[in-house]
C-alpha cells in the first residue's frame, strides 16, 4: 500500500468520521460505530483510527507512522433508521474485499438516503399494533377501533411534524396530546365499557424503548457518557409524552 501524505490522511480522516457521524445519528451501538471507524481506517490505509463519542459530538483521530489527524463533528440526532446503518456495513464490506479507495467512500456516503417505509402503511400499522395491545389488555370492541383511530392519527401527526422539523421533545408531546384527546372522546361519552385501556394504548407508539435498550447496551460495554445521553434522551421523551397526555386530560376534564 502507498504512503499516506498528510493531505490524504486528512480526506480518509474526514471521510471516516462522516461515516461515524452518520451511524450515531440514525441511532447505531456505540461499539460498533468504533468497530467500524476502525475496519474503514485499516481499509485506507491508517494504522489505526481512535475514537471519543459522546450524545452530541464525535471526535477522530487517524495515526498513520508518525502522523496523526484529528477532526470533531456534531451529530445532529434524527429519527432512527437501521438502513443507513446497514448501508455503512455493506460499505465497509466492500472496502475491504475489493480495496477501493477514499472517493469511493465518499461518493457512496454523498448519495445514501434513508430506507422509509410508505408512510401511509406506517400509519395502518401502528394503529394495527396498537390496538393489538388493547386487545391483550382485554379491550372490548369499541375501545379497539377507538385505539385504532387515535393512534393512526396520533401517528400521522408525528409524521407531519417530523417532515416539518419539529425537536423531538415537542413532537412527541403534541402527539401524545392528540392521541388523548381522541382516545378521551370515548371516555367522555362512553363510547366503550374499557375507555381506559384505549387511552394506555394508543400512546405506545411513542414509547422510547431504542433509546433506553441502547443506553443499557452503551454503558454495559463501557461506553458510559454514551449510555447516560442516550437514557436522558428517553427519559426526556418520556416526560414530553406525559405532559401532552396531562394537558388532554385536563382539557376534557376526565
Amino acid at each position: 500500500m502507498k504512503n499516506l501524505s498528510y493531505e490524504e490522511q486528512s480526506i480518509i480522516t474526514r471521510g471516516i468520521i462522516k461515516a461515524a457521524v452518520l451511524m450515531s445519528e440514525y441511532g447505531a451501538e456505540s461499539i460498533l460505530i468504533e468497530q467500524t471507524a476502525q475496519r474503514l481506517g485499516k481499509a485506507l490505509g491508517a494504522n489505526s483510527v481512535e475514537l471519543s463519542l459522546i450524545p452530541s459530538a464525535i471526535v477522530l483521530t487517524t495515526l498513520y507512522n508518525d502522523q496523526s489527524v484529528t477532526t470533531t463533528r456534531r451529530v445532529h440526532h434524527k429519527p432512527i433508521n437501521m438502513s443507513i446503518v446497514c448501508e455503512i456495513q455493506k460499505i465497509v464490506l466492500k472496502m475491504e474485499k475489493n480495496d477501493h479507495d477514499i472517493n469511493y467512500l465518499y461518493t457512496i456516503l454523498k448519495n445514501i438516503e434513508p430506507n422509509y417505509y410508505n408512510r401511509w402503511l406506517v400509519v395502518i400499522m401502528v394503529g394495527l399494533a396498537c390496538s393489538s395491545f388493547a386487545y391483550l389488555q382485554g379491550g372490548d370492541l369499541l375501545s379497539l377501533v377507538t385505539t385504532f383511530a387515535a393512534s393512526s392519527i396520533a401517528m400521522f401527526t408525528r409524521q407531519e411534524l417530523a417532515k416539518r422539523r419539529f425537536v423531538m421533545i415537542i413532537t412527541f408531546g403534541i402527539t401524545a396530546f392528540v392521541a388523548t384527546l381522541i382516545a378521551g372522546i370515548s371516555k367522555m361519552y362512553g363510547f366503550s365499557s374499557t375507555p381506559n385501556i384505549a387511552l394506555a394504548a394508543s400512546i405506545l407508539l411513542l414509547a422510547p424503548g431504542f433509546a433506553f435498550v441502547n443506553s443499557f447496551l452503551d454503558s454495559f460495554k463501557g461506553y458510559m457518557m454514551m449510555g447516560w445521553g442516550r437514557w436522558m434522551e428517553g427519559s426526556i421523551l418520556t416526560l414530553a409524552t406525559s405532559v401532552g397526555v396531562i394537558f388532554a386530560i385536563a382539557l376534557l376534564k376526565i
